[in-house]
C-alpha cells in the first residue's frame, strides 16, 4: 500500500503551487491547505504521512499549527519551513516537536531529500524526533553518465568549483544544468553555506529586484519590515540564476553592476552592501542569438560567461540511456514502493532509438508513467505510452489534420494553453514547463488572451448601447 498523501500548508498559493509540484514530480501524492484552521479541519478526516506548515502564517502560526498536530495525530511527523536568519524558530520547533526543518530559501533537491529523510526516518520508529540537525544542505545528487564528452565537463567543474568564479551552464531544457550547479557547489569546498536557487523567469517584474537584492522597510508600500535579498542570504554560498535569459534588461543593467563591484544596493537602502556569493547563470536558450534580438545584455554575457559548460542533449549521448533507466527504475521503484522492475530488450531498443526533445525530463517522465503503468515484473515497449506524434500512422496524422482544419494557429495555440492548464488545476509552474515555454511567456500569453476577451466583452457592450 502506498503512503498517505503529505499535507503542504502554506498561505501564499505559489509557494503550495511550487512545493506540491515538486514532491508530485518525485513520486508524492500532495494536498495542500491554504491556512492552519483549513488543515486541521482535513487532518480530523483524512490520513496523511507528513504533514509541511510554514512558521509564518496569520490567524494561525505554523508553530500552532505543529501544537495541534501533535494533539491530534501525533505519530504524524511535522516539517516546518522558516526563513533564513530565523534559526531560532527551528530549534524551538524542533523542541515542540518537529521532525525536521527546512530554512528558506531552498532549493527543491533539499525539499525531497528532507521529506525522503523524515518518512524513511518515521519508518523507523521516529528517527527523526531526537536527532540533532544542524543545517539542510542539498543533496550530493551529480549527472548519472558514462559519456566521455560530459564526464570531461564533470572534470572541468569539479577543478574550477574551488574558485569564485562566475560559471556560465547552458543547454537545452532537460538535459540536467542544475545538476551541474549542484556539483559544482557541492565540490565548492564552501558546501557548507547556502545554496540559493533563482528561477528568474518567476520572479515577478515589480518584485525581481526586492527579491535579488532586497529591501529596507519603508521602502514601498508593503515593506513593512526589511527583507534580505538572495544575494545576501546566499553568504559566502551559491547563487544560482536559472533561465537568465528572461531577465529583464533593466535588472540585467543591475545585475551587472553586481557582478562588477561585488556589492549589493538594497531597494530603498542608503549604502552598499558587500556580496561574496558566487554566482551560477543558467540558460536553455542560446545566449549570443539573444544577444542579436537585444534581449540580453552583450556586457553581462562577458561578465557571466567566464567558465563556461554546455551539457550535451540526450540524442549526443545515447550511451547513456541504458544506465539513466536503470537509474529511474530504482528511484521510482523505491518511491512507490515496489520492486524494481525490468525492462525488455524490445522496451530498451525504443528507447535508445526515440528522438528525445525533451532530453533527460521526458525520458523519466516516460520510465516514471510505465512503472505506475506497467503490470508483471518487466516494462514492454506498450507501457512506455509515447504519444502518437512520436511515430503518427497516416490515419493518425489525418485525424489530426481535420481536427484542426480550419483553425488558425493563435487559435491552436490558445487552445493549447487553455487545455494544459485545465489538466493541471491552473498550476502555471507545471503547465509552462509541460508546453515547454517559460513561465513568463505563459503569463504574458495569459494576459494577452485576458485583453482580447475585455475588448471584445466591450466592444459588445458598445454596439448594444
Amino acid at each position: 500500500m502506498g503512503l498517505a498523501p503529505i499535507l503542504v500548508i502554506d498561505d501564499e498559493s505559489e509557494m503550495r503551487s511550487a512545493l506540491s509540484h515538486a514532491l508530485t514530480r518525485n513520486g508524492f501524492s500532495v494536498e495542500s491547505a491554504a491556512s492552519g484552521m483549513d488543515a486541521l479541519v482535513r487532518i480530523k478526516k483524512d490520513p496523511f504521512s507528513l504533514v509541511i506548515t510554514d512558521i509564518k502564517m496569520p490567524e494561525m502560526s505554523g508553530m500552532e499549527v505543529l501544537g495541534a498536530v501533535k494533539k491530534l495525530t501525533p505519530g504524524i511527523p511535522v516539517i516546518v519551513i522558516t526563513a533564513y536568519g530565523s534559526i531560532h524558530n527551528a530549534v524551538e520547533a524542533m523542541q515542540a516537536g518537529a521532525a525536521d526543518y527546512l530554512l528558506k530559501p531552498f532549493s527543491f533537491e533539499t525539499l525531497n531529500a528532507t521529506v525522503k529523510k523524515v518518512l524513511d526516518c518515521t519508518d523507523s520508529n521516529g528517527c527523526g524526533q531526537t536527532k540533532q540537525n544542524t543545517k539542510v544542505q542539498p543533496t550530493i545528487k551529480t549527472l548519472v553518465t558514462e559519456d566521455p564528452k560530459l564526464l570531461d565537463i564533470l572534470k572541468l567543474a569539479k577543478s574550477v568549483a574551488t574558485s569564485r568564479s562566475t560559471i556560465l551552464i547552458q543547454g537545452e531544457s532537460g538535459t540536467g544544468k542544475e545538476l551541474l550547479a549542484v556539483y559544482i557547489h557541492e565540490n565548492s569546498g564552501f558546501n557548507d553555506e547556502p545554496y540559493v536557487a533563482v528561477n528568474c523567469a518567476a520572479l515577478p517584474d515589480t518584485l525581481a529586484e526586492s527579491e535579488l537584492f532586497g529591501h529596507e522597510k519603508g521602502a514601498f508600500t508593503g515593506a513593512v519590515n526589511r527583507k534580505m535579498g538572495k544575494f545576501e542570504l546566499a553568504k559566502h554560498g551559491t547563487v544560482v540564476l536559472d533561465e537568465i535569459s528572461e531577465m529583464t534588461l533593466p535588472l540585467q543593467a543591475k545585475l551587472l553592476r553586481v557582478l562588477q563591484e561585488r556589492e549589493i544596493d538594497r531597494v530603498g537602502g542608503s549604502r552598499s552592501v558587500p556580496m561574496h556569493a558566487r554566482v551560477v547563470a543558467i540558460s536553455n536558450v542560446d545566449l549570443k542569438k539573444a544577444i542579436s534580438q537585444n534581449k540580453f545584455r552583450e556586457d553581462l554575457y562577458y561578465r557571466i560567461n567566464v567558465v563556461p559548460f554546455t551539457i550535451p542533449a540526450l540524442d549526443e549521448r545515447k550511451g547513456d540511456i541504458p544506465l539513466l533507466v536503470e537509474h529511474f527504475l530504482e528511484k521510482y521503484a523505491q518511491l512507490n514502493n515496489q520492486e524494481k522492475k525490468k525492462i525488455s530488450d524490445a522496451a530498451m531498443t525504443q528507447l535508445v532509438n526515440k528522438e528525445w526533445k525533451g532530453n533527460i525530463r521526458e525520458l523519466e517522465n516516460s520510465i516514471e508513467r510505465a512503472v505506475l503503468i506497467g503490470s508483471g515484473p518487466e516494462l514492454l515497449p506498450e507501457h512506455l505510452f509515447f504519444d502518437p506524434a512520436d511515430s503518427p500512422s497516416r490515419s493518425q496524422s489525418h485525424s489530426v489534420l481535420s481536427m484542426w482544419a480550419g483553425t488558425t494557429v493563435k487559435e491552436m495555440e490558445k487552445q493549447l494553453i487553455t487545455k494544459t492548464l485545465e489538466e493541471v488545476n491552473d498550476n502555471r509552474t507545471h503547465a509552462a514547463e509541460l508546453l515547454g515555454i517559460s513561465i513568463r511567456t505563459l503569463r504574458n500569453k495569459l494576459r494577452e488572451y485576458k485583453q482580447e476577451l475585455e475588448a471584445s466583452q466591450a466592444e459588445v457592450a458598445a454596439q448594444g448601447g
